[in-house]
């Protein structure tokens, strides 16, 4: 993660800023906040950083970006990570935040569901539209074989080489691993429910294709149970057709692609204005919501004229940094800065500040 660490969980953190969400926006806030020599300390109940970006569609391209024609969500990641180096934040990945509370003289309480204890003067909320959760397969028994043999990510591609893998979906992510591990996994057989699919066009079609080639399989059904092994280890799926038949498909691996749902969860019982789902903010100022000194940015906010764009995020983000100063620097005048021509700056950043004629 470049120069960017992840905490231990031990010990109570006195903290400037607190960001909740390692998304682009999150990031991008890291980078805000830095150049008002603020630190931040960033939690992302995902164990890596990127957010949506990376959860959803980190080899898609992105064209939106200003001044970045085309990058993948990933790259977009690998960036801000490289441009947030200079102000060091430290990461506390695979936690959620569970307790927000405001103390007496001001600041607030923030733990997590991994043990760690802040006390913060001031709160980022950038968690896009919510924790990411899988929706699960719902076939009685079958999360006995979570992270064993039923996975709902691939964390590595190289674990399912040479198994026989069944995919069940119907969207991109279900056609697109698909179409990778054919002819790197002993067979590929993908599981959708209906005729229609929600993936690329070109995507369905190479797949056909590929069945047409009896390279792959396609079924059309839903899983309704599954068989083991002697030693206990899932063989067989059962799936049943639309016409009631029900088939036993041979296993090695099950991987569900039925997309991800966001929650608020425990955001929902700090206090905040919620329309929804999102958080309102007070004003397009500086992006705070009802409670001062907690500020919402990205795709978790909502004000009129909300556009859902990480470009949008950003200009959030920074809005959000001045307006959080005052509280962190409640004697110091902010003033405005260029990255461009400011020697303050160009310290912070680490660069050398260049001489113009």
């Amino acid at each position: 993660m470049n120069s960017a660490t992840t905490s231990p969980t031990t010990g109570l953190i006195e903290a400037d800023a607190v960001i909740i969400g390692a998304g682009p926006v999150g990031l991008f806030q890291v980078f805000e906040l830095g150049l008002l020599e603020i630190k931040a300390h960033v939690i992302d109940s995902l164990a890596a950083v990127g957010g949506q970006c990376v959860e959803l569609y980190p080899d898609k391209p992105i064209y939106d970006i200003p001044a970045v024609p085309s990058c993948t969500g990933q790259e977009l990641t690998d960036n801000l990570l490289k441009q947030i180096a200079p102000f060091n934040p430290t990461f506390h990945l695979g936690q959620e935040v569970t307790v927000v509370e405001r103390r007496d003289d001001g600041r607030f309480n923030v733990e997590t569901s991994a043990g760690t204890r802040f006390v913060t003067k001031t709160i980022f909320i950038a968690a896009g539209v919510g924790s990411f959760q899988a929706r699960t397969l719902k076939v009685d028994g079958i999360d006995a074989f979570d992270n064993s043999q039923l996975f709902y990510r691939v964390k590595d591609p190289a674990l399912f080489e040479g198994k026989n893998l069944v995919i069940c979906g119907g969207g991109d992510s279900a056609l697109d691993w698909a179409l990778n591990f054919v002819g790197k996994a002993e067979s590929v057989v993908l599981l959708h429910r209906r005729e229609d699919f929600r993936a690329a066009p070109a995507s369905v079609a190479k797949m056909k294709a590929l069945c047409d080639d009896y390279e792959m399989q396609l079924l059309i059904g839903q899983a309704s149970g599954f068989e083991v092994d002697a030693a206990g280890k899932l063989n067989h799926l059962k799936v049943t057709a639309l016409d009631g038949v029900t088939r036993r498909v041979p296993l090695d691996m099950l991987l569900v692609f039925y997309g991800l749902t966001p929650k608020l969860g425990p955001i929902a019982d700090w206090g905040l204005d919620i329309e929804r789902r999102q958080l309102k903010v007070q004003s397009t100022e500086k992006f705070e919501t009802n409670v001062p000194g907690i500020f919402a940015v990205g795709d978790i906010n909502t004000y009129p004229g909300k556009k859902k764009l990480i470009l949008s995020g950003f200009h959030e983000a920074a809005l959000a940094a001045f307006g959080a100063a005052p509280y962190i620097f409640p004697d110091k005048k902010i003033h405005m800065q260029y990255t461009t021509t400011s020697p303050k700056l160009h310290k912070v950043l680490g660069v050398e500040s260049p001489v113009f004629d």
